[in-house]
């Protein structure tokens, strides 16, 4: 027989929950308070119908004598379960041969992964504890837990994501897929930081994240043209701030053209609503000014001449770049 599946005598045994010690490397650290409480009435009323697996060890006391410890390989949903629902004791399979740390850490993910208990974020701590801890690589994770070395490397990327990222997607806050397009985003933490909050605000689909990391991309790139003036990118960010979106200015030769994300109707309105206004306003402006202007007689002819300062000059010519002068 298999050491890795050996079990003593091939016997069920049962043991008292309060001498079964927690594995010290179960990668899961979350567990949904609802689904346990569930397990825990549904082991009230039929017992525990799944044995758990631990491995024995005796030790002696400080009297001289011995006393037995179990220490749990897999099971432990169904220990906490039947502790809530005050089970004395539990069946237990006892492993025939005592596991080195690294076994009990395989054990463990594989139990969680075969039940998909895992979160990403456990299951990518759990992988990267075997290849610092004990050495493995990447292909050789991915033979132990049954699954492609591709799929063992892009997991343990997800640590290169700040914790607050990292406790959003464990939470749920966000899917594994949304963390694709920040992870491409990693060499720019601000961008990154902005999508990821836009995700949680906006509710964005994974397709939705990933538009905008492919944008920034491609403006990272598209600054470094000759076209691409500081003054531009200066405008961007102003337009941005203003609208609460994410704008992209496009010169061309010969004029150009501006870009404005939204991501549903509502928020269509309330960019509308902010051009709107901005555009009232500056008819307002427009209109006091032609109030207090005298105008010449009709009948004489008047040399027109800019008689502004060079000053007034100036800051007319730069809030020329306002967004009134854009069409959405």
């Amino acid at each position: 027989m298999n050491n890795n599946t050996a079990f003593q005598d091939n016997s069920v045994y049962f043991v008292e929950v309060e001498k079964i010690k927690p594995n010290p490397y179960q990668p899961r650290k979350e567990f949904d308070e609802g689904p346990l409480k569930s397990l825990s009435d549904s082991i009230r009323m039929y017992g525990v119908l799944q044995p758990l697996v631990v491995t024995r060890k005796e030790y002696q006391k400080d009297d001289g004598g011995l006393a037995v410890e179990y220490e749990l390989i897999s099971g432990e949903r169904r220990l906490r379960a039947s502790k809530l629902a005050g089970l004395r004791e539990v069946p237990v399979l006892i492993r025939s041969q005592e596991d080195d740390d690294r076994v009990k850490l395989e054990l463990a993910i594989i139990e969680n992964l075969q039940r998909e208990d895992l979160n990403a974020v456990d299951r990518a701590r759990a992988f990267k504890q075997l290849v610092d801890e004990f050495g493995l690589k990447h292909v050789d994770v991915a033979k132990k837990v049954g699954k492609s070395r591709e799929y063992v490397s892009n997991t343990l990327r997800l640590l290169m994501l700040s914790e607050e990222i990292l406790n959003a997607l464990a939470e749920g806050k966000i899917s594994e897929g949304h963390t694709r397009p920040l992870l491409m985003l990693i060499d720019r933490p601000e961008e990154q930081s902005t999508l990821f909050r836009e995700i949680l605000l906006k509710k964005m689909t994974v397709r939705e994240a990933e538009r905008i990391s492919r944008q920034i991309a491609y403006d990272k790139v598209r600054k470094k043209d000759r076209m691409f003036s500081p003054d531009i990118v200066e405008m961007e960010q102003q337009a941005s701030d203003s609208l609460g979106t994410r704008v992209h200015i496009e010169p061309k030769e010969v004029g150009g053209k501006i870009q404005i994300d939204y991501f549903n109707e509502d928020d269509l309105k309330k960019i509308l609503a902010v051009l709107n206004k901005e555009v009232e306003v500056s008819n307002n402006v427009v209109n006091n000014d032609n109030l207090g202007v005298e105008k010449e007689p009709e009948d004489e002819q008047v040399e027109l001449s800019d008689d502004r300062s060079d000053e007034e000059k100036q800051k007319d010519d730069e809030e020329s770049y306002s967004l009134d002068d854009f069409v959405v």
